[in-house]
């Protein structure tokens, strides 16, 4: 066997690891192996948001600095424990074109897929044979805009949301935003959440117009914090909690308190995304802050 190939156990499930110390982040010196670890100490928390989710990955096998691609599909190699559902793709023609999808629902999953350069993780809002179980309101903020200001039309969205007997719970994107995960009842299509979610986009975009937009026009976003309701839509998928993100240094898709948020939003506190050590800190001190989003929630207005 090759000296850089090593064999492990994980639960029962075998597998190799390979090039631990490939830097994966060059700019920060963060190898695979750092990769790997993130991902196996943060599983408990992580495990349960992707358990029964369809993952799509976005490598990038010589790190952040190089090329990447998106996998949906099974990869070559994929070993004969790993879950695959074999789904038609959400949006294809009369529903005529499957994919074998992976789903993270074990330890040795997510450990293999950190092997295979899989940075960063994404998960639609429904899981797998049911309707959507999540509504999740995306704040992207154009420049000069930034994470402090979706702070702010966080607390409004929260609110607004709140108004329709909707809880929300925040979390950094890990990159510029950040999103807030709402837990709903699985009961109604991908559909009608998204219009429910494009029809609260646009109230704020009205009530606030100087700084909000509901429109994906880049031309309309410069200065504005512009919310993407679409991320309902069957078809798209969300970073998912917790999940490392590439970039010059590594950050993690970070659940917030609302207090933190406030607190980002008034200035009283910087507004910044977390790297991986800091996220398995506030774990340790806070337990999963989106653990409600584990036990359902109510219907979204129609």
């Amino acid at each position: 066997m090759p000296r850089d190939r090593i064999p492990v156990t994980i639960e029962g499930r075998d597998l190799e690891l390979s090039n631990l110390d490939k830097v994966m982040y060059p700019a920060a010196g963060f190898t695979k192996g750092e990769v790997i670890d993130y991902y196996t100490r943060i599983a408990p928390v992580l495990l349960p948001h992707l358990r029964d989710r369809v993952v799509t990955r976005i490598r990038y096998p010589n790190g952040v600095d190089e090329a990447h691609f998106f996998e949906k599909n099974k990869p070559g190699g994929t070993p004969d424990w790993v879950r695959l559902e074999t789904l038609p793709v959400p949006g294809s023609t009369k529903s005529r074109e499957t994919i074998d999808f992976v789903v993270v629902d074990e330890l040795a999953t997510l450990v293999w897929l950190a092997n295979l350069a899989a940075i960063e993780l994404h998960t639609p809002q429904w899981r797998v044979g049911v309707d959507p179980d999540l509504l999740v309101v995306d704040l992207d903020p154009g420049a000069p805009a930034g994470l402090r200001e979706c702070c702010a039309v966080a607390v409004l969205m929260r609110d607004r949301l709140a108004a329709s007997g909707i809880a929300a719970h925040p979390k950094t994107s890990g990159k510029k935003g950040m999103q807030l995960c709402c837990p709903i009842s699985g009961t109604q299509s991908a559909d009608v959440v998204a219009a429910f979610a494009h029809t609260v986009a646009e109230e704020l975009a009205v009530m606030v117009p100087g700084s909000i937009t509901a429109k994906m026009a880049k031309q309309l976003r410069p200065g504005k914090v512009f919310i993407d309701w679409s991320q309902n839509v069957a078809a798209k998928t969300t970073v998912t909690p917790y999940s490392l993100r590439a970039g010059s240094s590594p950050t993690a898709s970070t659940p917030l308190t609302w207090d933190e948020v406030v607190a980002m939003a008034t200035g009283e506190m910087p507004a910044r995304q977390f790297g991986p050590a800091e996220v398995l800190d506030r774990v340790a001190a806070h337990g999963d802050l989106l653990a409600d989003l584990l036990r359902g929630g109510p219907v979204v207005p129609e």
